[in-house]
């Protein structure tokens, strides 16, 4: 999916008699052109029209404020080699997500969930998770192919309650609940590098690592973005000892979730180069 592609959607779907659908897509088109106009072409001074001058940063390689912004432009406009496909972009209100392949930031493509705050008129906050491309799964899947299309607007709300409602009882509570209730049992499809599709899959990839006595927790849901059919959560836990933060995007289909995707990341070390405001 091209950017032109998912500007003219939004362009389209700011026609639609409702107000926060139309607020979604002009935020949603302007991170595009953001994107397109900054990274992508490599003007730094075009960083200026877009960001925030205080803007946040959630990424502990850069610092806060609109000069880190302009040196990451100047870097990537560098490298030749750097490169984005945008395969999926949903968009909340004033918080837009972008699930995307990147060529260019080291010798390997990077697969990752760029996550946007818009305000007054420019971005002033950003999030990320990132991991290195990783081989096709147990059911010949890649990190990013699949469904792309946004449908069931008018399920937007019902549908975020329901998936933060599963990680809650399943992943954070640990309940003992018919998976059935969530994940349709004929019809899922995994994109986890290491997870076979099926509620089977799921569950084989669990036992497997309770065998190994590595547990995956999650203690915290911090953001929960949806658009129709999908939804992005940001959760922080534990991967056995290891300090980890979850990013899921879920589509759901007939009230049930039928495909995920996901990164999972370290937190930031003690030594990373800036956290100042911290991973969530």
């Amino acid at each position: 999916m091209t950017i032109k592609t998912l500007m003219t959607t939004a362009a389209l779907a700011v026609a639609l008699p409702i107000t926060a659908i139309a607020d979604s897509a002009e935020n949603k088109a302007f991170v595009l052109e953001a994107l397109e106009n900054t990274i992508l072409a490599g003007d730094v001074e075009a960083v200026d029209k877009y960001f925030a001058t205080d803007i946040i940063q959630h990424n502990e390689m850069f610092a806060n404020g609109i000069e880190a912004q302009k040196g990451v432009v100047a870097f990537l406009s560098g490298n030749g080699d750097f490169s984005a496909e945008y395969i999926r972009v949903i968009a909340d209100d004033d918080m837009v997500a972008v699930h995307a392949r990147y060529e260019g930031f080291g010798p390997d493509s990077v697969i990752g969930f760029d996550v946007f705050r818009v305000e007054n008129g420019k971005i002033a906050e950003h999030w990320d998770n990132l991991i290195t491309e990783q081989p096709l799964n147990p059911s010949g899947r890649s990190q990013i192919d699949g469904a792309t299309e946004i449908t069931d607007l008018d399920r937007t709300a019902a549908n975020k309650d329901f998936v933060e409602d599963f990680l809650t009882r399943v992943l954070i509570n640990h309940e003992q609940v018919d998976f059935a209730q969530y994940i349709n049992p004929a019809n899922y499809a995994q994109h986890n590098p290491m997870v076979a599709d099926g509620i089977d899959g799921f569950g084989a990839f669990m036992a497997q690592m309770a065998e190994q006595g590595i547990s995956m927790d999650y203690t915290e849901v911090h953001e929960v973005i949806g658009e129709g059919n999908f939804v992005l959560t940001l959760s922080e836990g534990t991967l056995g000892a290891d300090a980890t933060a979850f990013y899921d995007i879920f589509r759901v289909e007939d009230g049930l979730i039928v495909e995920h995707w996901d990164v999972i990341a370290p937190m930031p070390a003690a030594d990373a180069p800036h956290n100042e405001a911290g991973k969530f």
